[in-house]
């Protein structure tokens, strides 16, 4: 499974500044925006405009404050800065998998399949000329076929479809040639992002296709320091849950929480499994090992439907790495309102400004897990209720789903911003170039 600050043992990691110096400095493009997705969200039914290979959206921004008029409303499609383009594919290469396996707009991994539809519901924000984009989006989805009927994971066709969907825009429209991809984006929404294997060490061997590494990625691994599948220009997202899950159970402040620490998923016994491989890093093994008797730990190792519910009743839920760093648990402990306590060394999470991760959940270092007890306790005992406070904020929840159509503050919204301050780096560092 791929299968989210504390006092000392436990080492823990400080986001970037907080967001309201970027709301200050950027009050009338968010208001431009709001309006935007207001005229979206309104709109949002009417059926998009015929194009031949593209299906162009755009995120409206200003490079300086400008006052909300009916003038400079009507001018942003015409002079906008920052344009998203999306390429309308051939179904091969997106529908024709989706519709053959509906896990495949629910699972995990379909962040590829929600920024696609969340992209495509807001025609009032499209640009008539393709010529005028930024950035163009390649909506190819490589992990509908991610989990196969006897469980185990099929990726051998990923490189071949993305390497098929670029030939095609390369022959059919010129774009990708005149950047070489560098302005072309793509989701990779897998363990190791665009290296496309499960486990680190052939990801790590296959590396990211040579025809990806020059473009954007949005995927859901990321890590402090080097690694072989980040080498590309990228944006770290969150795993794909079902916006639904923030709302089938009581809100967060109002539910009854009787389990001190919660985790249900694949704990080995023995941890190098049939692979030959260690999962884990041996650290679910270990967790089972320590606390598998203790009464406070509600571990449990069989599948359970329901284990949401069991979740909204945590004070905290364990977040240790599977496979990857990264698991969908970090999503779903914050929208039940349940502590995310990560065992992830060095994992990089999504929208840290926004997040504020060292105020909403724990990071424990993987060798500390013998001490896991005493670190909860003493944060039971000292701050746990401010931890609560500012996780039980809508703002967090919200950031981390992906709604469709897209709404102010959603995951699709944080990724248009992230990839937004992106062509902001780039700029500069063009016009840096250009000085020396």
């Amino acid at each position: 499974m791929r299968d989210p600050k504390l006092p000392a043992p436990a080492t823990a990691r400080r986001s970037p500044p907080g967001l309201a110096g970027t709301l200050r400095r950027h009050s009338a493009w968010l208001l431009l925006v709001w309006f935007a997705l207001s005229v979206c969200l309104f709109l949002s039914a009417a059926p998009p405009a015929a194009s031949p290979l593209l299906r162009p959206a755009v995120l409206l921004r200003s490079t300086k404050p400008r006052a909300l008029s009916a003038a400079t409303t009507a001018a942003t499609t015409s002079n906008s800065p920052v344009r998203i383009y999306v390429y309308d594919l051939p179904s091969r290469f997106n529908r024709d998998w989706a519709a053959a396996d509906p896990r495949c707009a629910r699972h995990l991994f379909a962040a590829e399949v929600a920024l696609h539809d969340a992209l495509l519901g807001c025609p009032a924000a499209r640009a008539a000329r393709p010529e005028d984009a930024d950035l163009f989006f390649v909506p190819v989805y490589v992990s509908c076929n991610f989990s196969t009927a006897n469980g185990f994971p099929s990726l051998s066709h990923a490189r071949g479809l993305l390497a098929d969907a670029v030939a095609l825009v390369r022959r059919e429209m010129p774009y990708w040639n005149r950047s070489a991809g560098a302005d072309h984006v793509f989701v990779a929404s897998h363990d190791f992002g665009a290296c496309f294997h499960p486990m680190e060490d052939v990801a790590v061997a296959d590396g990211i296709p040579e025809f990806l590494k020059k473009s954007i990625l949005l995927q859901t691994f990321g890590v402090h320091g080097p690694h072989v599948c980040q080498e590309a220009e990228h944006v770290v997202i969150p795993p794909h849950v079902p916006p639904e899950v923030a709302l089938e159970l009581p809100e967060p402040e109002k539910a009854r929480r009787d389990i001190f620490a919660f985790f249900r998923g694949k704990m080995e016994v023995h941890p190098k499994n049939i692979s030959g491989r260690f999962y884990s890093k041996k650290v679910r093994t270990e967790l089972l090992h320590h606390y598998g008797r203790n009464s406070k730990f509600y571990l449990k190792r069989k599948r359970y439907d329901d284990y949401r519910s069991e979740m909204a009743r945590s004070l905290f839920c364990l977040c240790p790495l599977g496979w990857a760093p990264w698991s969908p648990r970090l999503v779903e402990s914050v929208l039940l309102g349940c502590v995310p306590v990560i065992i992830a060394d060095d994992i990089r999470l999504p929208f840290p400004s926004v997040l504020r991760w060292q105020d909403i959940s724990l990071q424990v270092a993987e060798k500390d897990v013998a001490s896991l007890e005493t670190v909860l306790d003493h944060v039971v005992a000292t701050n746990l209720s401010a931890i609560q406070k500012n996780l039980w904020d809508p703002v967090k929840r919200k950031a981390l789903v992906f709604n469709r159509p897209l709404q102010e503050g959603d995951a699709t919204w944080q990724v248009l911003r992230e990839l937004e301050a992106l062509l902001d780096r780039s700029q500069r560092s063009r016009v840096g170039s250009s000085r020396r």
